[in-house]
This record gives C-alpha cells, sequence and structure tokens, in this order.
C-alpha cells in the first residue's frame, strides 16, 4: 500500500522592541492545519542576536506543533477501534 504526500510548513517569525520573538508555525497537510506557537525572551544582561530568538522560538513552535500533532495521531488510531496505548509512544517506531 504505497503511500506519497506533501505537506506545507510556514513559519512566521516577528521580534519586537523588547527583545521577543514569537514564532507562528502552520501545517497544512492537505486534510488538516495545525498551528504551533513558540517565544523566546532576551534577557537584558545579554547581546541581542537576532538569529538566536529565531533559532529558539521556531524550535518551541516545532515542538509545540509535534506534540499537537502526536496527540491527534493518538486521537486517530483510538477512532480506528485501537486501544490507548500504554507508554506515551504513540507508534511502533522507537523515538
Amino acid at each position: 500500500m504505497p503511500h506519497t504526500s506533501e505537506w506545507t510548513v510556514r513559519l512566521h517569525l516577528f521580534e519586537d522592541d523588547e527583545g521577543t520573538t514569537k514564532a507562528h508555525l502552520i501545517l497544512d497537510t492537505g486534510t488538516t492545519e495545525l498551528t504551533g506557537h513558540g517565544t523566546a525572551h532576551c534577557h537584558p544582561a545579554d547581546a541581542n542576536v537576532p538569529e538566536i530568538g529565531d533559532e529558539l522560538a521556531a524550535g518551541r513552535a516545532l515542538n509545540n506543533l509535534a506534540r499537537q500533532l502526536l496527540k491527534t495521531a493518538e486521537h486517530d488510531i483510538e477512532g480506528m477501534g485501537a486501544p490507548r496505548p500504554h507508554s506515551r509512544q504513540v507508534t511502533g517506531w522507537p523515538t
């Protein structure tokens, strides 16, 4: 049962004047759209390096999205009649 699909990811980064970077991440699967969010704050004593704020905010948004995607998959698996897994691992592949 071969299967190929393409999902689209859009990542938007915003930094305000106070050193806070926000990431807004949208995953479009063609049938579902999930949104992840992440923030990073620059400590006033630290040098303001926008790339680091971008990396932290984007990483946190990706992590947020990953948790949502795993929860969605778990819900879909249960909807197919499979029992709820006893461990936190949702799929049969090790993490």
